[in-house]
């Protein structure tokens, strides 16, 4: 446990934390060759969609790995991540999630050990025996680093929007003002979600953004080549 955990919030939060997010777009990379998003308005309403299409699926398993980590259940940890894998519609989505939570599995092993309920995952991950959801490995990890609950599901928001702006400097005619203020404007959303997702259970994850669900099928196959698909 951290004898301060705000230090590892900022640095677990942090854009270069080395995961392998500015490998994904989210889609965007898709939106933005269509035309879709174009400028810093439509930008703002794609980073909400993401955000909010996140908040109630991988904020859940986040949520349900923490506390499984915090009372040492190791089957609610595995049940989490199954049921996350099963959510996501696109091989994309799945791709992006397994692909980030192996990094930062690797990472806690480093920083905890393998004699860990992090080492037994990991192990669990190389051994195929559970996919290795990123947001189920947030929630491992800032369980074993003492961080507050309702910190983890603010970073696993935060760290949805910044993927998206952050590629949105890449493809997307905006500037570091324009995203600097979305992400500002997006963090008052953050409570009013997490009162709503620290509820639910599993079985009531949900989403229906079915428009980002078809930009990201449409990069599966799609000729550009700037982010991972």
């Amino acid at each position: 446990m951290s004898t301060n955990p705000v230090f590892p919030l900022l640095q677990f939060s942090d854009a270069t934390f080395p995961v392998g997010t500015f490998s994904f777009s989210n889609g965007l990379e898709t939106a933005s060759y269509e035309g879709l998003v174009h400028d810093a308005a439509t930008l703002e309403q794609y980073t909400r969609s993401a955000a909010r299409q996140a908040a109630f699926s991988d904020g859940v398993a986040a949520l349900v790995s923490y506390r499984a980590t915090q009372t040492g259940d190791y089957d609610g940890i595995r049940r989490a991540d199954d049921a996350l894998l099963r959510f996501k519609m696109n091989d994309e989505a799945r791709l992006m999630l397994c692909r980030m939570g192996k990094k930062l599995a690797e990472l806690g092993v480093h920083l905890w050990g393998d004699d860990t309920l992090m080492g037994r995952w990991l192990a669990d991950i190389r051994g195929g025996a559970t996919p290795g959801c990123y947001p189920v490995a947030q929630g491992i990890a800032f369980a074993m680093a003492g961080i507050g609950e309702r910190e983890l599901y603010a970073s696993h928001q935060y760290g949805v929007a910044c993927m998206v702006v952050s590629a949105a400097l890449r493809c997307v005619r905006v500037s570091h003002y324009d995203t600097q203020a979305i992400l500002y404007r997006l963090a008052a959303d953050t409570d009013a979600l997490y009162e709503q997702a620290r509820t639910m259970d599993l079985d009531s994850m949900h989403s229906f953004v079915p428009e980002m669900d078809i930009l990201a099928s449409l990069h599966e196959k799609g000729k550009m080549r700037m982010f991972m698909n």
